[in-house]
């Protein structure tokens, strides 16, 4: 990854950092094994930070003038604060206009500053890249403004700042991932009391690889949309027998028992909901047992459900975990991201690695899609860097 912090410098022609400080901070991308579908609002996630970042550098400047870098791309936007909104055409720089304004609405000296962004997420692959620049940015904006905000507040203003932008609901969740993670631990985040527990990992022999299918994905919004719509349809209707807020509160007992009341698409849409976090559960046990048999069979049925209930996998993707799956070695293998398309993450012991890529030359000459395969480990969360690492 560039080193960020001379590249700032040159790019805004500080000479002196002692005179003109520069701030850095990093954000890791982040993995859901589990929970990724869940009913909005009010999700149960197994997750972990991954060791793949978004760096930001921050200075100030001494007009009003917000000028924004992105050292990867060579692109350059600019704004202020009096126009501080969300532009189609300022793209990535739109994540740092986030950051600015939480600081901005909490009344801050936020006038002219200098950001540059820099980073090694790999893109649009469900790996929160978007939000690893928001929390990067603020974090370091923190820092810059020695600003007396706590990691709760950050995450309620980032949320807040990014709907208010965006102009839709947006989940705290990566952002509580990328403020709470620790290295080698799993991460049970409950998104209803935006709480999170930390599990160690006991994965010390596995790796874990993510494979980007490379598959182009078509009409993924109002197909997640339509989704929603079924699940909030199903806790509408079960609630008529037995009151619950959230699907959570039901089992797949009650789902059986009302199937003659559910349209069958949105009972097995709500199914899924409710055997998964029934399976972050069951996965929370077994990491704390060391229980890798029981592990493996929660990431195999949890992909399953999201391929027969929820119905957001295709072809490739299943090939993949499929294939996966016949490996001695692999300890489980399922879809991450949004769906119909895009990412599968394996866990896998060191000495398969080599059968595992093996496999992979069939898929290209079945799907003609060239897949790109990403080594990962868990990450720490996060954090004020040095200005200059060598």
């Amino acid at each position: 990854m560039l080193d960020i912090g001379p590249i700032h410098r040159k790019e805004y022609d500080i000479e002196d950092d002692r005179s003109e400080p520069v701030v850095i901070a990093e954000a890791p991308g982040r993995i859901h094994y589990l929970g990724e579908h869940g009913e909005p609002k009010a999700g149960l996630y197994l997750s972990s930070a991954i060791d793949r970042y978004m760096m930001a550098a921050v200075s100030l400047r001494k007009d009003n003038s917000l000028r924004f870098y992105a050292a990867d791309l060579g692109e350059r936007k600019r704004t202020t604060l009096v126009n501080l909104k969300y532009k189609r055409e300022d793209r990535w720089a739109n994540y740092i206009k986030v950051a600015i304004h939480v600081f901005a609405e909490l009344g801050y000296p936020v006038k002219g500053l200098n950001f540059t962004i820099a980073g090694d997420i790999p893109q649009q692959i469900g790996l929160a890249s978007s939000s690893a620049i928001e929390v990067a940015a603020a974090v370091a904006l923190r820092g810059l403004l020695k600003a007396d905000v706590n990691e709760r507040e950050l995450l309620a203003r980032l949320t807040a700042a990014q709907e208010e932008f965006f102009g839709k609901d947006t989940s705290a969740v990566d952002y509580l991932v990328s403020l709470s993670a620790r290295k080698d631990q799993f991460l049970l985040v409950d998104e209803a009391g935006l709480t999170v527990k930390k599990i160690k990992s006991p994965l010390s022999k596995y790796r874990i690889l993510i494979m980007d299918s490379r598959v182009p994905r078509m009409g993924v919004e109002a197909e997640l949309k339509q989704r929603r719509q079924d699940l909030k349809k199903g806790l509408e209707l079960l609630s008529r027998k037995k009151e619950g807020a959230a699907l959570r509160d039901f089992a797949a007992m009650d789902l059986v028992e009302s199937m003659g009341d559910l349209p069958e698409q949105i009972r097995r849409r709500s199914l899924h909901i409710v055997e998964e976090i029934r399976r972050v559960y069951d996965a929370e046990a077994a990491l704390r047992d060391a229980d890798f048999a029981a592990l493996s069979r929660i990431f195999f049925h949890s992909h399953e459900s999201l391929r027969d209930l929820y119905e957001v996998s295709c072809p490739e993707i299943d090939w993949l975990v499929k294939r996966a799956q016949e490996i001695d070695g692999v300890l489980g293998s399922r879809m991450t991201g949004q769906g119909f398309g895009g990412c599968t993450y394996t866990i896998i012991r060191e000495d398969a690695i080599e059968e595992y890529r093996l496999r992979l030359e069939d898929y290209e000459r079945i799907f003609g899609f060239h897949p790109v395969i990403y080594e990962v480990r868990f990450a720490t969360g996060a954090r004020l860097v040095p200005p200059q690492r060598h």
